[in-house]
């Protein structure tokens, strides 16, 4: 008796001292972690890990950023989906801000009270948010529901309005939102980055050779002015024209460069200086075709061949036609009738999709082209040559010069003559450029110490695409209404080249940082829905028979167990 005593009493002292050990553990892991941070992500693709630069931003707020998101209320599982992930994503940002990141999530349609509910719809499209019109299934039938999938940042005083849905064209829905959960770090920090910037560097768009008007680039201009000083400049031959500009847009010039402005934009790029080029190589006046139903694209003599091809491209005089495009009206009706508009493809107007991993193109949205011509790259010692958008498989090139004509759609095109696949349209260039004037620079250019001359420049970049249309927007001249950049009047969409002209300007000033958070990439985990169907009877009998099976042997296993251990 006296034994068993002492043993219950060694064994009770033993609990005690295990309880006092654990919770000694306990207190010094929590003492040790109030010093030390650190957030374990254990999923495959780190989905949860924010970047460094996204760390850097939500530790350098220096006030409170509201994000109000207009995703909540009954919503379908997708948007639910992307509702979490959106709450998931802003909590992640708070772990590193603190109390400086706050969100709220309001129902948009949470008003009972219908004329209330279409004001608020309208304040949120003033205020720049997109919205989109779901058809759901309830007990009445099928009814429709507007959301605003987006979300509005306050921050310093200033507001930003931005998409959280990135809506695709010709991509499935449960892609777009997968797309759109992996923008989420990206979207974030860039609407705190344009909110963020004190002193904005200058871009300059290139005017005096017949360059696209302030009408027709206000929509670039605009999108651009979120994060710079935008301004038109002519260079007009003055040494010191471009001296305080980071980047440069030539956009669809008609006219002839001379060598002084030649040599000016050279020796800036020289300098460190940034290009985009938006060059259309053959002059096609549109005027005619709309005129008389045909027009003749003829080599446009713009003399800046040699300057493209020293740095390592070649615009070809050819035009694209491809059977992934947007579409034009055609008046159907007989003469006198009343006109009868019907819809064609137009192979004219490639929609160019992107299949490249590079930040400025990962996830975006068909980019309207129009009369547009391929790019050759051509050796040039030490600059990194990477083809940021080309055309479809179904691609055919005609060669200068080139006939356009809109009976075109009342034909049958033959599909095996579009056979010339992949062609590129856009081209990022980076390295040390070589100037065009090495060797060569006439003692006229070289008179003024405005401009020290170089030879060879220092590590630069240069984005070339084969279509100044690219970056401008449609407008009604009568009225000087300017539609946005990338909507199509006549296919009634709104594509991609507005994002593509920002990440273009992003990635040249220097803001690629922030582009490379585009480079994420979630795994889109969907359910084979043929072997659903086929299989559905055998999973539902795994599912629910194995783990009542698994319980019985385990209860039976156990109840001999037990018979064993006390049957004496």
């Amino acid at each position: 008796m006296v034994e068993a005593t002492t043993y219950k009493r060694k064994n009770k002292q033993r609990d005690l001292n295990r309880l006092a050990l654990s919770i000694l553990i306990i207190v010094l892991c929590n003492y040790i972690g109030s010093f030390v941070f650190h957030r374990f992500d254990l999923t495959s693709e780190k989905r949860y890990t924010l970047s460094p630069e996204s760390k850097e931003i939500a530790k350098n707020l220096t006030g409170v950023a509201f994000f109000k998101i207009y995703l909540a209320g009954k919503l379908p599982a997708g948007f639910v989906r992307l509702r979490e992930e959106t709450k998931e994503m802003l909590d992640e940002f708070r772990a590193y801000a603190g109390n400086k990141i706050q969100y709220e999530f309001i129902d948009p349609s949470a008003n009972p009270d219908a004329t209330e509910r279409e004001a608020f719809y309208r304040q949120l499209y003033k205020q720049g948010l997109s919205p989109v019109n779901l058809e759901v299934k309830d007990n009445s039938g099928n009814s429709e529901q507007i959301i605003f999938p987006g979300a509005i940042l306050s921050y310093m005083g200033k507001e930003m309005p931005f998409d959280i849905l990135n809506q695709q064209a010709n991509v499935d829905p449960q892609t777009s939102l997968n797309n759109s959960v992996e923008a989420l770090e990206y979207d974030i920090d860039n609407a705190l980055h344009k909110l963020s910037i004190k002193i904005a560097p200058r871009v300059a768009f290139i005017d005096g050779q017949g360059e696209l008007d302030s009408l027709h680039t206000v929509g670039a201009m605009n999108a651009l002015k979120e994060y710079y000083d935008v301004r038109r400049i002519i260079i007009d031959h003055r040494l010191n024209a471009l001296q305080n500009c980071k980047a440069i847009i030539i956009a669809k010039p008609d006219s002839s460069f001379d060598e002084k402005d030649k040599y000016i934009i050279d020796q800036f790029i020289m300098n460190g200086g940034k290009v985009f080029w938006l060059i259309n190589p053959l002059y096609t006046p549109i005027d005619s075709l709309h005129r008389n139903g045909i027009t003749m694209g003829f080599p446009a003599n713009l003399n800046l061949e040699d300057q493209l091809f020293k740095y390592g491209v070649r615009l070809n005089t050819n035009l694209v036609m491809d059977f992934q495009c947007s579409v034009i009206p055609i008046n159907e009706a007989f003469p006198g009738d009343q006109p009868h508009w019907v819809r064609h493809p137009w192979y004219f107007t490639p929609l160019i999709s992107t299949t490249s991993d590079n930040p400025i193109v990962k996830n975006l949205n068909l980019v309207e082209f129009n009369l547009a011509s391929t790019i050759d790259t051509v050796g040039s010692r030490g600059i990194k040559k990477t083809i940021l958008l080309a055309t479809s498989k179904e691609t055919k090139l005609i060669n200068a010069p080139a006939r356009v004509a809109l009976a075109i759609t009342r034909l049958q095109p033959d599909e095996t003559q579009f056979h010339q696949s992949y062609q590129p349209v856009a081209v990022l260039l980076e390295g040390k450029f070589e100037s065009l004037y090495k060797d060569r620079l006439s003692m006229r250019m070289d008179t003024s110490k405005v401009l020290n001359f170089k030879a060879e420049g220092v590590k630069t970049s240069m984005i070339v695409v084969s279509d100044g249309d690219v970056i401008a927007n449609d407008a009604r001249m009568s009225d000087g209404f300017a539609y946005p950049l990338g909507f199509d009047k006549y296919a009634e969409q709104q594509f991609g080249n507005k994002d593509f002209i920002v990440n273009c300007m992003n990635y040249l000033c220097g803001d690629s940082a922030l582009l490379t958070i585009r480079t994420k990439q979630l795994e889109l985990r969907l359910l084979d829905e043929k072997k659903i169907h086929l299989f559905k009877t055998q999973w539902q009998v795994i599912n629910m028979a194995i783990p009542v099976a698994l319980i019985i042997v385990l209860g039976m296993v156990l109840a001999w167990v037990r018979k064993k251990k006390y049957a004496a």
